[in-house]
């Protein structure tokens, strides 16, 4: 039986601080043992503009509440397909750059599913990002991002 395709789109954040970047680990609850490391972000809801959607998933993933002009982007944007549980996502992804203080994340609006999916945060040096990343190519756009 084919998976049924699902198409959104999405905003992403980078946060960095200083020489490190947050990092959520998510898994997809259809796939045991799965598990990579993703920046915070998530689907627009209908009426946001990406930069409301990146900072309201800003907020609900970390509990960091930041000012429409501290959000730098869009920086990026990227159109993915992939499989997740028993579907195919097709993904249109906007990604933002905010620069902040290191902090202790705490989720505040995470719905039943993402309490399941996403597993904690943690703080990485640029230059030593985990695997597996999604997106895999995060090392090429924070240097692209960060300028010569």
């Amino acid at each position: 039986m084919p998976r049924r395709t699902k198409r959104r789109s999405a905003a992403r954040v980078l946060v960095v601080a200083a020489d490190e970047i947050l990092l959520q680990q998510d898994t997809d609850p259809g796939v045991p043992g799965s598990r990579w490391w993703v920046t915070p972000g998530g689907g627009i809801d209908a009426g946001e503009t990406t930069s409301q959607a990146a900072r309201r998933e800003l907020w609900e993933e970390t509990g960091l509440d930041v000012d429409a002009h501290d959000l730098r982007g869009p920086v990026a944007e990227r159109l993915v397909r992939h499989g997740y549980s028993d579907r195919i996502l097709v993904q249109h992804e906007t990604f933002y750059s905010v620069d902040v203080e290191r902090f202790d994340p705490s989720p505040v609006g995470l719905t039943a599913s993402e309490q399941q999916r996403l597993l904690g945060h943690r703080w990485f040096s640029v230059r030593q990002l985990p695997e597996p990343l999604w997106p895999a190519t995060l090392g090429d756009l924070l240097r692209w991002e960060s300028g010569p």
